[in-house]
């Protein structure tokens, strides 16, 4: 909460009647908005903490508005006698700000009636952003102003961004909060000074979409589309609007697109929503081509995400067809030859994607020490992703094989599709004699290495025998065969030493048998596990010495002879027994003094 105090030291002690108050305005946002939903997109967590904390500030304040029935009580500025009575008024704007951006992530977009009640939040929004800079204008110091007139300004923008009109207004207020952050950042802390440069960098592309919409900027589409990958709060508007221009555009393009052509078929499409969804998935797909290198890891990962989405959003239309087509067999058949078209290009992407996966975890397989403290990829995870992939080679060569009437293009594509098997089984196999062989496995590391060279070799002389010319791929399976070789020789030079030296191994470890272990809490003793056989010396997985038994021995519970409670000695009425016992006899003397 550093950022949300008040510099109180800067108050104006020498007007005490009308003190002077500092809010450091964008850096008390910046860390409500990234603790409380914005660093993941989720304004209705952030809508709710501003409603959470307005009702505490209320409280604390004294400030609430009746109990029953609601009583209106205005901010004005004979009010504002503490800071926090400008941090109700920011919080006001932050809240109607959230709900309207709220309404703006909706996943099928705002309607008619949501659309009115979005602009209507972000007037209420500036309406309290206006009344905050007012404020801060008369009680709040030199930069509290200055920055309460930017974030007004920025609300401004925002509604006429989202309105679709005047144009040059919004842009003149962009530019003018664009300005102050520019001043504000050549000042003060380092911190404060990175918060504005990152703030004009997210105001950059409004105020250049704003130019781009009055026509004084040869801005094209891509460089647009580039824009809208940056990340940040104030861009979650421009990206939404930026994304309803290119739904429309895609709309305006699906109606020239009627087939969809697919391993020498065509299929017909009807329907507009599944144009749409085929279109966004094919300008995704050129995304990811056109810009394979230089595009990060991550980023792309992200992309076929949005792929996948918009092929599934196109199957779920297609078979929405499909219930709704009725006794007409035509179309049905050509809605499940196009479902079928659809999901094997998904099945394609998706092997694509754990491709990527695959490359990715290769990478950071050859590292010791990960220079981001990322966790290091071990072989066992190739072996899952691999197992992956064959399952998706396989679904996808059954899906690509049914079918009565099979073209020759599906038959080389199956073919095509058997032959990658093979050349992925290698590749399991490899990183599965390497786990082995991590583990100390050696004559099991030495066996698969032989296999997976085997397997390799067998998928490139097929592939040559189906003249399936893949440079790229030849190349990697080449370079895999060379890999097989030298780690099958080194498991087996490895498995000959061990072998020779293991006599010498074994008597050390015997001879560092020790006979306590108690200072070992998880040590299971020799003596534990006479009825088991398990190695304790000739396992090289073995890290420690064996332990006989715990020395001294526990205490353990042993029995005692039983105790006897006689219980019914209380309740027995014995016998007299005064006659029988023996009387004295007393003399003359004794009984004159008795």
């Amino acid at each position: 909460m550093a950022s949300m105090e008040v510099d109180s030291a800067n108050s104006n002690a020498s007007d005490p009647d009308n003190p002077r108050f500092s809010v450091n305005v964008l850096q008390l946002l910046k860390s409500a908005q990234m603790q409380h939903g914005l660093r993941h997109g989720d304004y209705t967590r952030y809508r709710r903490y501003c409603t959470a904390r307005l009702r505490r500030l209320y409280k604390s304040l004294k400030f609430t508005h009746g109990r029953g029935k609601y009583t209106k009580r205005a901010i004005t500025q004979s009010t504002v006698s503490e800071v926090r009575f400008l941090h109700v008024v920011l919080y006001m704007a932050e809240r109607a700000w959230s709900h309207a951006m709220e309404k703006r992530q909706l996943p099928a977009g705002p309607n008619a009636r949501q659309r009115i009640y979005l602009i209507g939040r972000l007037r209420k929004a500036v309406k309290w952003a206006t009344l905050f800079a007012q404020l801060c204008a008369s009680k709040g110091d030199s930069r509290t102003s200055l920055e309460a007139e930017a974030y007004a300004s920025y609300m401004t923008g925002n509604l006429l961004f989202e309105q679709d009109q005047n144009w040059d207004i919004a842009l003149l207020n962009f530019k003018r909060a664009r300005a102050v952050y520019e001043e504000l950042g050549k000042v003060g802390d380092l911190e404060n000074q990175v918060l504005c440069r990152e703030r004009v960098e997210e105001l950059e592309p409004s105020i250049r979409y704003c130019l781009h919409k009055i026509g004084k900027s040869d801005l094209q589409a891509s460089e647009l589309l580039h824009i809208g990958e940056m990340e940040g709060p104030a861009l979650d508007l421009f990206k939404a609007k930026l994304e309803a221009v290119m739904s429309e555009a895609r709309s305006q393009q699906a109606v020239s697109m009627t087939e969809f052509h697919w391993l020498g078929h065509r299929f017909p499409i009807s329907n507009a929503k599944t144009r749409v969804a085929i279109l966004k998935a094919r300008e995704l797909e050129k995304d990811l081509q056109g810009s394979a290198d230089s595009l990060p890891a991550e980023k792309r990962l992200s992309i076929f995400d949005k792929i996948f989405a918009a092929y599934h959003e196109a199957r779920s239309s297609i078979r929405s067809d499909l219930v709704s087509a009725g006794n007409a067999e035509n179309v049905k058949d050509d809605l499940s030859g196009l479902d079928k078209a659809v999901s094997a290009v998904l099945g394609q992407r998706t092997i694509e994607r754990n491709q990527l996966l695959v490359k990715i975890a290769k990478s950071k397989l050859v590292r010791r020490h990960d220079e981001k403290n990322e966790k290091v990829t071990k072989p066992e995870e190739l072996v899952r992703l691999y197992d992956l992939l064959l399952q998706n080679i396989a679904d996808l060569s059954d899906l690509v094989s049914s079918g009565r009437d099979r073209r020759q293009e599906e038959v080389a594509f199956a073919e095509e599709c058997s032959l990658k098997s093979i050349a992925f089984r290698g590749e399991r196999c490899f990183y599965l004699a390497k786990s082995y062989s991590l583990a100390g496995k050696r004559a099991e590391g030495y066996v698969l290495y032989c296999h997976a060279r085997s397997l390799v070799e067998d998928a490139i002389q097929k592939f040559r025998t189906e003249n399936i010319s893949d440079p790229k791929i030849i190349e990697e399976l080449k370079t895999l065969i060379e890999e097989c070789r030298a780690n099958s020789c080194i498991e087996h030079a490895t498995g000959i030493i061990e072998e020779v030296k293991a006599p010498e191994n074994l008597s050390k470890k015997i001879s560092n048998i020790s006979l306590t272990g108690a200072e070992k809490k998880s040590v299971k003793y020799l003596l534990q596990s006479l009825d088991n056989y398990e190695s304790a010396v000739g396992d090289s997985n073995i890290k420690t010495a064996p332990c006989i038994e715990a020395f001294p021995p526990a205490f353990r519970a042993i029995p005692r002879n039983p105790i006897v409670l006689d219980l019914a000695f209380n309740y027995i009425d014995f016998p007299s027994l005064e006659n029988r016992m023996k009387k004295d006899r007393k003399g003359f003397i004794s009984r004159l003094w008795g």
